[in-house]
Order: C-alpha cells, then structure tokens, then sequence
C-alpha cells in the first residue's frame, strides 16, 4: 500500500512521540526485513513529518529500487529530493512519476513538500503535461 506522504508542521507533542514510537517500531521491523514495503513506506513518512529529511531521502531511493513502477513512489521521491533542495533530482523523481502514472494536478500545485519546484518552469511543465 503505497501512499501519498506530506509534512506536517506544528506536531502536538503527543503526535511527535506516536511518531517516535512509530519510528522505533518500523526501524526494528525493517531491520528484520529490509524489503517490508509497508513498513517502508511508514517510516519514511515517519521520518519526513519529524523533519528527518535524510533519512526519509534513503527510504524513498530504497522503495524506489523495491518498486520502479510505482507513481506514488517515485512522486514521494520527489518531495523527498524537493525537501533536500536537491532541485534537479526532484525534477527527475517527478517526471517519472508522471511518466509512471501520477495525474494529480490539482495536489502536486499545493502540496508543501514541491515549493522549492514552483518558481522553476520544469514544475510548469509537468503541471501542463498532467491538465
């Protein structure tokens, strides 16, 4: 179950410690099996609500060795690169997406995780190949 992921600024502190504790969790659980999809997926979203960006990055780039097929994979590949200000990687991640799939054009114009694209005319791009 691949989904979207978003950062969340302004966690409750019993949010932050559902999200440590969800992270110790998956942590140990992918340890014990390194290619959980599941288990992944939450831990990277884990990682990247709790600012975690690096962390979240590696998981994205693992799951999108794990499942090159995948749309939503490769779009939270991009928000992770977009994130890390890695702006042309980002790009990358997004164009496969999109060429894999994605067609949400109404999301990718507000989700926070792109800023960093929108000023870029590459993000204009994509956004017209999805409409």
């Amino acid at each position: 179950m691949i989904s979207l992921r978003q950062t969340k600024p302004g966690k409750r502190p019993c949010e932050t410690e559902d999200l440590e504790f969800e992270i110790q969790f998956f942590e140990g659980v992918t340890q014990r099996d390194p290619d959980f999809i599941d288990a992944l997926q939450i831990l990277g979203d884990a990682y990247t609500k709790t600012g975690q960006w690096e962390k979240g990055l590696l998981i994205d780039k693992r799951l999108a060795r794990l499942c090159p097929d995948s749309p939503l994979v490769f779009y939270n590949l991009a928000c992770s690169y977009s994130l890390m200000r890695r702006l042309d990687a980002a790009f990358a991640a997004l164009t496969k997406a999109v060429k894999l799939g994605y067609a949400d054009a109404k999301w990718l114009t507000k989700d926070p995780d792109l800023e960093n694209l929108r000023k870029d005319s590459r993000f204009q791009a994509i956004k017209l190949e999805l409409q």
